[in-house]
C-alpha cells in the first residue's frame, strides 16, 4: 500500500487522503468552506526592453474559511515522497500574506500544524489524518485569539456583498475589510487604511460599509470625498447595490430620510456659517463617516475637513488614503492612529495587481545650469527682466523659455512616434499657463493627428469647462480621444486612468505625497487594452524621489538618453553606473498673479544622460539585458556545471525556460541582442558563463553527423529528422509537446497516434524524444 502511495501525484494525495480527512472526518463543507488550488496574486509583470511577461502567481493548495469572508486556515500539500512538514515553509509564507492564523502541511500520512494564535507552549504539532480540527474548533480558537465574544460574532461573521458573479474581494482587500470590521465591532472609532492607488480603496470601503450596515452595527453613513467625479463614480459603480437607501447631497439640499449619504466636502461646508449645511444634521446623526483621500487635509486643524469631522466626533471615522500625510502641520496618524492595514505600491507591483514602470530621465541645460539675463534685458513683452540667476525652480513659474516648451514637446512626440501615438498620456505642468503653452507646443508637433481630430491633445485644468468635460472620455478605455492631456493639479489624484501608458513630469514636485499620487495615475493594469506597464518621462529630476526611503515602489528601469538619442529606452546600455497637499488648479486671484518673464530666443539643449535600471535591492545601476541575465543566472546557478546538471536532468526544458522568465529574464529579448538562432541553453551558457554558443542549426547538424538514429525504422527516422528541422527553425520548446505532431511536416507521415506507434507506444516515443534532446546537448 505504501509503495502505491509513493507513486501518487500531489493532486492524487489531495483527492484520496487530504480532502476526505477534512470533509468526512473533520466536517468541513466542501462547497462553502473549502477552496482548492486558490490563486491569490496575479503574477508580477516583468519588463525587459519592449517585451513583457508575467511571473508565476501565488497559489495555495487549500484555503479553509469559517464563513466566505473569514479565511482561517491554509494547507500546503506534497506528494508522499516528501515528509509531512515539507510544505510548511511555503504555507507559512502564504499564511502571513493572507493574514491566516492556522497553517498546515501534509503528504497524505498526517498533518503538521503551526498555530499562530499560540504565544507560548506548543506552536507546532503533528496531527493524524483523522484528527484534523473541525470548523467549530478552529473558530473557537480564532475568537479567543481575536477577543471576539458571542455578542460580536454576528458583526464579524456578516458576509460581504455578493452580486452572484463569483467575484470576491482580493486577498488584501479582504484583510483590510476584516480588520476594520473587527476593530469597529470592538469599539475602535478612528481607523486609517493605507492602500496604494489602483488597489480598490472605494470597493474596499463599500464592502466595509455593507457589512456594518447589513449587520445593523452602523445605520447612517456619510462618505466624504473632495472631487465631484469621485462621488459620481462611487455612486454609479461600487456603491450601486445600496440602491434607494443612498443619496448624493447636491445643491446644498438635505433630506434626512436616507441611510447612506455621499457628499463633496466643499458641498457641505464653507467659509460662511450659512454654507455649513452639514450642521443641519444633528451631531449624532451619522454613526459612521468614511473619508476618501484623507491625506488631502482632513487632519489639519484649520481645514474644512477637520471641522466636519469634529462636528460628528461621536461617529466612527475611517480614513482612506494611498499616501498618509505626515508633516508638522498635518498628521493623519496623529488623528486616526497607526494604520490598521497597509497595502503598498511595492506589494501591489510584486503581486501583479499594479503596473511596473520605466523612467526616461531627460536633463535640460538651463534647468541644471540656470539662466541669467544680460543687464537691462527686456523680454518679448518689453518687461525689464529682473537681474538674477534663474534656477530650475523658477522655470515655468517666473521664467518662460519658449524654446524649452518646443524641446519638451518634441521629446514627448518622439517617444510616442517610436511606441504608439495613441497611448493615453498625461503631461503634468507647473501651472495653468504652462499647461496651455504645452498644449500649443504639442499641437504643433502633432498637427497631422490634431487636424484629424482636435481632441487628440487637450488641456484639462480647473478653469477650463471644455477640458474638464473631456475628463471622462480620457479615463474611459474604450474612448480614443483625448489622447494627450496637459494639466497642473486637477489630475494628480482620484483619476482612474486605466489605460494611461505615459506620464510626463515637467513640474517641480516638492511633496512626496503629490509625487506618489501622480505616479499612481499610471499604476492600473488593463490587459484587455494592452496596458501592463507604463513609462515616466521626467524633465525635472522628480524621480530622484525613488531614492527616498519613503517611496516604496521601485521602477524597473531608469533611462537617461544621450544627446540626439531617442527617448525610447533601448533594450540595453553601456554598463556604466550611477550611484503635499493639492487643490484643483484654478485661475490666480486678481492682484496675486505672478510676474512671468519671457526672454527672446534662448537656446535650450539636452545634456548629461545615462541609462539606469532599478535592481532588486533598490539601488540604481546601469544594466543591460545581458548584465541582468548574467547576474540572475549566476545567483541561481553558481557554476556552469550546476546549470548543465539542472538542464540535462530536466525532462521538459520548457520548465527551466519558464523559471527564467519568472525571474525577469526575457529570452526573446536576449536572443534579439545576442543572436536569434541561439536557443535558451546557448543564450544562458554564452551570456552567463562565457561559453561559445552554437546556433540551433549547428546543433541539429552535429546530431545528424552522429547518425545515432539508424536503429529506427525508415518512417520513425523521418519523424526524428522532422523534429530536428523543427528544433533548428523554432527551438527546443516546440518539439517537447506531443501536440506538435499534428502540424507540418508530421501530418504527412500520419496522425499523432500513428506516429507514436512507429516507435512502439507513447512511452517509447517519449524515450526517443528524450534521447534526441540528450543528443542535442551531448557536447555540453
Amino acid at each position: 500500500m505504501d509503495s502505491d502511495k509513493k507513486s501518487l501525484s500531489e493532486r492524487d494525495i489531495c483527492t484520496k487522503y487530504i480532502t476526505p480527512a477534512i470533509v468526512q472526518t473533520a466536517g468541513w463543507d466542501l462547497h462553502t468552506q473549502i477552496r482548492e488550488e486558490v490563486t491569490f496574486t496575479a503574477g508580477r509583470v516583468y519588463v525587459r526592453g519592449k517585451l513583457v511577461t508575467r511571473g508565476e502567481s501565488k497559489r495555495a493548495d487549500y484555503i479553509l474559511s469559517y464563513k466566505p469572508n473569514l479565511k482561517i486556515a491554509v494547507i500546503e500539500a506534497k506528494d508522499n515522497n516528501h515528509s509531512v512538514g515539507s510544505g510548511m515553509q511555503q504555507a507559512l509564507k502564504y499564511a502571513e500574506m493572507l493574514d491566516i492564523p492556522f497553517v498546515y502541511s501534509s503528504n497524505g500520512d498526517a498533518f503538521l500544524e503551526h498555530d499562530n494564535t499560540v504565544t507560548s507552549g506548543m506552536i507546532t504539532r503533528e496531527i493524524p489524518l483523522d484528527k484534523f480540527p473541525t470548523p467549530a474548533e478552529l473558530w473557537q480558537r480564532y475568537c479567543k485569539w481575536r477577543n471576539i465574544d458571542d455578542e460580536l460574532q454576528p458583526i464579524v461573521t456578516q458576509s460581504y456583498y455578493d452580486d452572484g458573479s463569483g467575484k470576491s474581494p482580493r486577498y488584501y482587500q479582504q484583510i483590510a475589510i476584516n480588520r476594520t470590521v473587527e476593530a469597529i465591532a470592538k469599539g475602535e472609532n478612528r481607523i486609517l487604511l493605507v492602500m496604494a492607488t489602483g488597489t480598490g480603496k472605494t470597493f474596499t470601503a463599500f464592502q466595509i460599509i455593507w457589512r456594518l450596515w447589513k449587520s445593523k452595527t452602523k445605520t447612517r453613513i456619510l462618505f466624504l470625498a473632495d472631487r465631484n467625479i469621485l462621488i459620481d463614480q462611487t455612486k454609479t459603480n461600487d456603491f450601486k447595490p445600496f440602491g434607494s437607501a443612498m443619496t448624493k447631497i447636491t445643491k446644498r439640499q438635505v433630506d434626512k430620510s436616507y441611510e447612506i449619504y455621499l457628499a463633496l466636502y466643499q458641498g457641505v461646508s464653507g467659509t460662511e456659517e450659512a454654507k455649513n449645511i452639514y450642521k443641519q444634521f444633528s451631531r449624532g446623526f451619522f454613526d459612521l463617516i468614511v473619508i476618501d483621500e484623507c491625506h488631502r487635509g482632513s487632519a489639519a486643524d484649520d481645514s474644512a475637513w477637520r471641522e466636519i469631522l469634529e462636528y460628528f466626533s461621536a461617529a466612527t471615522q475611517i480614513g482612506l488614503t494611498a499616501t498618509p500625510k505626515e508633516t508638522k502641520e498635518v498628521s493623519n496618524i496623529d488623528y486616526f492612529g497607526e494604520p490598521i492595514y497597509i497595502y503598498s505600491l511595492k506589494q501591489g507591483i510584486e503581486d501583479g495587481f499594479l503596473a511596473p514602470y520605466k523612467v526616461v530621465r531627460i536633463d535640460i541645460d538651463k534647468d541644471l545650469e540656470g539662466w541669467q539675463p544680460a543687464p537691462g534685458e527686456l523680454d518679448k513683452y518689453y518687461q525689464l527682466i529682473e537681474d538674477k540667476l534663474y534656477t530650475h525652480k523658477d522655470i515655468n513659474r517666473t521664467l518662460v523659455l519658449e524654446n524649452r516648451d518646443i524641446l519638451v514637446a518634441k521629446k514627448i512626440t518622439e517617444f510616442l512616434k517610436a511606441t504608439n501615438r495613441f497611448d493615453k498620456t498625461i503631461v503634468f505642468c507647473e501651472d495653468i499657463d504652462h499647461a496651455e503653452r504645452m498644449r500649443c507646443a504639442l499641437i504643433n508637433e502633432n498637427s497631422d493627428l490634431v487636424s484629424q481630430n482636435r481632441k487628440y491633445i487637450m488641456r484639462i485644468t480647473g478653469d477650463d469647462e471644455q477640458g474638464k468635460a473631456e475628463l471622462d472620455n480620457f479615463i474611459l478605455p474604450e474612448s480614443s480621444y483625448p489622447v494627450i492631456v496637459t494639466t497642473s493639479k486637477l489630475m494628480t489624484t482620484g483619476i482612474d486612468a486605466q489605460t494611461c501608458k505615459l506620464i510626463v513630469l515637467d513640474k517641480n514636485i516638492g511633496s512626496m505625497t503629490e509625487f506618489k499620487q501622480i505616479i499612481g495615475r499610471g499604476t492600473r493594469i488593463n490587459e484587455e487594452f494592452d496596458k501592463t506597464y507604463f513609462t515616466i518621462i521626467d524633465f525635472k529630476k522628480a524621480t530622484k524621489k525613488f531614492d527616498d526611503p519613503d517611496f516604496d515602489g521601485e521602477p524597473v528601469q531608469i533611462y537617461e538618453p544621450k544627446t540626439g538619442e531617442s527617448p525610447v529606452p533601448p533594450d540595453d546600455d553601456d554598463g556604466s553606473t550611477d550611484n503635499g497637499n493639492n487643490i484643483d488648479d484654478l485661475p490666480e486671484k486678481s492682484g496675486q498673479k505672478r510676474v512671468k518673464f519671457v526672454p527672446v530666443d534662448v537656446d535650450v539643449n539636452i545634456i548629461s544622460e545615462r541609462t539606469l535600471y532599478r535592481s532588486k535591492d533598490g539601488k540604481l545601476i546601469t544594466e543591460s539585458i545581458k548584465d541582468y541575465t548574467r547576474k540572475t543566472v549566476q545567483q541561481e546557478f553558481t557554476t556552469l556545471d550546476k546549470f548543465l546538471r539542472r538542464w540535462n536532468a530536466a525532462e521538459q526544458k520548457q520548465a527551466i525556460i519558464q523559471e527564467l522568465n519568472e525571474q525577469g529574464i526575457l529570452l526573446e529579448a536576449l536572443a534579439q541582442e545576442v543572436g536569434k538562432d541561439f536557443d535558451p541553453f546557448d543564450l544562458i551558457c554564452h551570456v552567463a558563463f562565457d561559453q561559445p554558443a552554437l546556433s540551433r542549426k549547428e546543433r541539429a547538424k552535429k546530431v545528424r553527423q552522429r547518425d545515432y538514429f539508424h536503429k529506427y525504422s525508415e518512417k520513425a527516422r523521418a519523424v526524428i529528422d522532422g523534429l530536428l528541422d523543427k528544433y533548428a527553425d523554432e527551438g527546443i520548446e516546440n518539439i517537447e509537446n506531443i501536440n506538435d505532431l499534428r502540424v507540418q511536416p508530421f501530418d504527412k507521415i500520419g496522425t499523432p497516434i500513428e506516429i507514436v506507434n512507429l516507435f512502439g507506444n507513447k512511452q517509447k516515443y517519449l524515450e526517443a524524444l528524450q534521447e534526441l534532446k540528450n543528443q542535442l546537448y551531448m557536447a555540453s
